[in-house]
């Protein structure tokens, strides 16, 4: 009898992985999925100003969709993984723009809409920063106030969509000045949810601020007081203390053209006093004169794709050439902070556009203070998992 036996050599046993290869093997395989997952499905940001107080805090850290609105295309491939604009920890930049792609955003399972809290890359270059590429651009959160097409106005603080008064967001804040003899302290404004800004370079407010040479003034039983951002569940609140004597809001009149205020040069609008203005929708064609120069010259030299444009105030030039009327090529969008005095927003640098909207936040996974020293009160018990209205 004879025994057939496998032809060909015996493999030779695998040698084991070393301790450094298995450590190398699972950070590539955690840093590959980590970029998946942050590219195709949600990404992790944190609030570090108070331009959506009190929506959202400094300290929260919530979770951004964008399966929402569809998963915009990278413009530029060559960047290291997890970063943004800088290699963490250094000035040194993540990135290189040897390669542009064009970009693209895949279908989403639903648009912007007024109301939504949005992420988006901030439109014009940052000061003192360069023009980064789209998508390396610094990211800004702020709540959708007008879509395309829209006609967006501001009468004494209240947003006009379309002729319609625009639902007040519950938390959001404006300022007012409260009107007492009493020297008042930070412990006590943080009763009723007012709180400093903790550095802010956003805006020209702190949330509470003592009128200058309070105590002098307080001791020679001058009615001075104090300047706040404040909900107006909390305004109510004070309004029933007895030594405080008034609580006005900080309004500016209309007719007067703010300092840096998107438009002015052309329109007296400010803060509280804005449009009306309409939003511009891929395929709308508007007249060029003056007064559109003023709100969408920048979109055309900026953001439409356009080569060799040329903006005067009275003047629009492509290819050397003067023209008449434009068409948009892309939607638009009007975002406002929710802390309506203390927020720099489309009211100071115009439209969104489409390809600079990142996703739509969902929730707050966590929530620190900046200002408690004991752990046990840093972090805010009642934020964590809330749903972002």
């Amino acid at each position: 009898m004879f025994k057939w036996k496998k032809s060909g050599a015996a493999k030779a046993p695998r040698p084991k992985k070393s301790p450094l290869r298995e450590w190398f093997d699972s950070m590539v395989f955690a840093v590959v999925a980590a970029t998946l997952i942050r590219f195709l499905t949600v990404e992790a940001f944190a609030i570090p100003t108070p331009s959506m107080e009190n929506s959202l805090l400094v300290g929260d850290f919530l979770f951004v969709s964008k399966l929402h609105y569809g998963i915009r295309t990278p413009k530029t491939p060559l960047q290291i993984p997890l970063t943004h604009q800088k290699i963490w920890g250094t000035d040194i930049p993540s990135f290189l723009d040897w390669v542009q792609l064009p970009q693209y955003r895949l279908p989403g399972f639903t648009h912007v809409k007024n109301g939504d809290v949005v992420v988006f890359n901030y439109p014009p270059p940052k000061p003192g920063e360069e023009d980064y590429p789209t998508d390396l651009k610094t990211y800004l959160i702020k709540r959708c106030i007008g879509i395309p097409g829209d006609r967006v106005e501001i009468r004494q603080e209240q947003v006009l969509v379309n002729g319609k008064a625009f639902p007040r967001p519950v938390r959001s804040q404006t300022s007012y000045f409260i009107r007492t003899g009493e020297v008042l302290n930070e412990r006590f404004f943080r009763k009723y949810g007012i709180v400093n800004d903790y550095n802010s370079a956003e805006g020209p407010f702190i949330n509470w601020q003592p009128v200058e040479e309070f105590s002098k003034a307080a001791r020679a039983n001058v009615l001075v007081g104090y300047q706040i951002n404040a909900t107006q569940e909390a305004v109510e609140a004070l309004k029933k203390l007895d030594w405080v004597k008034a609580v006005e809001p900080t309004t500016e009149p209309a007719g007067q053209a703010g300092p840096g205020i998107y438009g002015s040069t052309a329109f007296a609008w400010n803060l509280d006093n804005y449009g009306p203005l309409t939003i511009p929708k891929e395929g709308a064609a508007i007249p060029i004169n003056r007064r559109t120069i003023a709100v969408y010259g920048t979109i055309i030299s900026r953001y439409e794709g356009n080569e060799n444009v040329q903006v005067t105030p009275s003047e629009i030039r492509i290819g050397g050439q003067p023209i008449q009327s434009y068409t948009f090529r892309q939607n638009y969008y009007f975002m406002m902070g929710d802390n309506r005095h203390n927020s720099e927003d489309s009211r100071y640098w115009g439209f969104v556009p489409e390809d600079h909207v990142l996703g739509k936040a969902v929730f707050v996974w966590m929530s620190v203070d900046p200002a408690p020293a004991d752990v046990w009160n840093k972090i805010r018990w009642n934020r964590l998992f809330r749903i972002i209205e």
